[in-house]
């Protein structure tokens, strides 16, 4: 009986580790570059700062109103762009953004620029055009391979799917036999250095990977995922998505619609303010939206038809749309603590590495499988 365990047992390591060579060897151009990705992605703001310091030279604090700053942005762009929000920084030393839209173009997105300004006085440090800027590139390609017309999204969900069964599959491969669990986080398991570094660094990092591969298979694929989660637990209707251009004419100014969203949430600070747009309203009507942040870090957001000035609370997240909110949030390694950002960073960086050092592995073998057949021919040959 023990001997049939023992066979079974060997037949389905046998199956499990041809389906993580060739899982790994097969998708490891996609997983590497798209790991890679994400793993840049963590500290975007952090490495943004670094790489572009002329958009983060600023002088002071937001002092401003919304209307300042939109106009400031609009000096800097030519006729088909306007000024479609204005985001306040999220922590001091930051600039105020202002996002600007063009018409869209059949076959094609709205072209999309970010104008970057120093918070008190509203001048111009940069402006940018962001789907051709490298952190726009690596959103993109992470998200859906720069290729979205071609199922690009789609296709990273399933490279996801693969990197799952790798992270699953590498944990039992890395299981000790027959010897006790600790003996398997030595070192030296194997005498080759790029066998040991691939056992430990997929030890390690296995299950966050195995996590992180999960949140992005979620993200991959938004209606299964929504009717999945709203499954278990209450969602909010998903809101419209609008690249239309914003309206050159407004019943009310900016400065004014933040008032308003001021008034309709007492105590708490823009920001963000959204202009209407031709696509954007209930019915006919124009809406502007606010979002504006307590002290507690708690946002609300604030709906104002234009043309009556009337506001209203955006509906609350209900448990399913926090839970959402939560799975992106721990995938980007963002509103999570330095911690989980560190584990996020390095699961982006060791699949490259895995996929290295195990198709290192996968060739050695063969070299050593072709070296042994050869000295057992010869060896044939010289008993005959």
């Amino acid at each position: 009986m023990r001997s049939t365990n023992t066979q079974t047992n060997s037949r389905f390591r046998g199956l499990l580790w041809t389906l993580h060579r060739w899982i790994g060897i097969v998708l490891f151009v996609l997983i590497a570059p798209i790991a890679f990705s994400g793993a840049l992605l963590v500290f975007h703001d952090e490495l943004d700062a670094v790489l572009n310091s002329q958009r983060y030279a600023v002088s002071g604090n937001a002092t401003l109103a919304p209307s300042a700053y939109l106009a400031s942005a609009a000096t800097a762009l030519d006729d088909t762009l306007r000024p479609a929000s204005v985001r306040y920084p999220e922590h001091p030393g930051a600039p105020v953004t202002v996002q600007a839209r063009g018409p869209r173009v059949e076959g094609s997105p709205p072209r999309l620029l970010i104008v970057y300004l120093d918070p008190p006085t509203a001048r111009v440090l940069e402006v940018v055009d962001y789907r051709s800027s490298l952190f726009g590139f690596l959103h993109r390609f992470h998200e859906n391979l720069a290729v979205p017309d071609w199922s690009g999204r789609a296709i990273v969900g399933w490279v996801g799917v693969g990197l799952f069964v790798l992270a699953l599959s590498g944990i039992l491969l890395w299981w000790p036999r027959n010897v006790a669990f600790v003996r398997g986080l030595r070192w030296d398991r194997r005498p080759a250095v790029t066998t040991n570094l691939h056992f430990v660094i997929g030890f390690w990092i296995s299950l966050p990977l195995a996590f992180v591969a999960l949140t992005g298979i979620y993200l991959a694929f938004p209606p299964q995922a929504r009717s999945l989660m709203s499954s278990v637990a209450p969602m909010n209707p998903p809101p419209a998505r609008d690249f239309s251009a914003p309206l050159q004419k407004t019943a009310i100014d900016p400065d004014r619609a933040a008032e308003i969203a001021r008034d309709a949430a007492p105590g708490a600070n823009l920001v963000a303010l959204f202009l209407p747009t031709a696509g954007r309203g209930e019915g006919a009507q124009p809406t502007w939206r606010a979002q504006l942040a307590s002290a507690a870090g708690d946002l609300t957001t604030i709906v104002i038809n234009d043309r009556s000035a009337e506001a209203r609370r955006q509906a609350a997240p209900q448990t399913g749309d926090s839970a959402a909110q939560w799975i992106r949030w721990l995938h980007e390694g963002s509103n999570s603590g330095p911690v989980w950002r560190l584990v996020v960073l390095f699961t982006g960086l060791a699949p490259p590495v895995l996929g290295v050092t195990g198709i290192i592995m996968w060739l050695r073998g063969r070299r050593n499988r072709s070296i042994a057949a050869s000295t057992s021919a010869g060896a044939l040959q010289a008993a005959e």
